[in-house]
């Protein structure tokens, strides 16, 4: 008879997965990818290290379920806020605004996020992360033109140029051995920027 999973089985099994994605995250806000070895995630999950791959086929696996997880919890903060808003202005000031002092309140993690060298399959969700905000911002734009609050553009084309500016505009401030930097005068100049680039009126 081919064996079955109990419920108590199952739940143990979901639980060791959290622990394991829990861990990653942890290792990956405090050092990145390079301090997310099998080892130090079973060490910190309080498991074998054999047993890290009875849940994920390899750290590559694991590390893009972390990075899937952990991206689209910010995509999702950044979609909130956007949608709470009313016009163009305020709209893309929030998609800006929460992105950026989200990313420098937790600047390791959005390091390994946006910038950190990583393996193929993280990349391949960085790439579906990063289409999500494209999509965000084209839905904004579009939108403002629609209404007459921007002026006539390719939404397409400003979204990727808006979001490659806020990206670009953080690297700095997010490097590991870069200088600090004051968030205030860092998210509001890129704000700015993304304004005057869709020719949004100035809050």
């Amino acid at each position: 008879m081919a064996y079955r999973p109990t419920a108590r089985t199952e739940a143990t099994r979901t639980a060791h997965r959290e622990r394991l994605l829990e861990a990653a995250r942890s290792l990956l806000a405090e050092g990145g990818y390079a301090a997310s070895g099998v080892a130090a995630l079973a060490a910190r999950a309080g498991v074998s290290t054999g047993s890290v791959y009875n849940h994920f086929a390899s750290k590559q696996e694991l590390m893009a379920a972390v990075f899937r997880h952990t991206a689209g919890h910010e995509l999702a903060a950044v979609r909130d806020a956007v949608r709470a808003e009313d016009d163009t202005t305020a709209r893309l000031s929030a998609l800006v605004e929460v992105f950026s002092y989200r990313a420098l309140k937790s600047p390791r993690t959005a390091w390994a996020l946006l910038a950190e060298r990583v393996d193929p399959l993280v990349e391949a969700e960085r790439r579906t992360y990063r289409s999500g905000y494209h999509g965000l911002a084209e839905e904004i734009i579009a939108a403002g033109v629609a209404a007459g609050e921007l002026p006539a553009q390719d939404p397409g084309l400003s979204a990727a140029a808006v979001i490659g500016a806020i990206s670009e505009a953080l690297l700095g401030p997010l490097s590991p051995v870069g200088e600090e930097h004051r968030p205030g005068p860092v998210v509001a100049a890129i704000s700015a920027l993304c304004l005057r680039a869709v020719g949004a009126r100035r809050p």
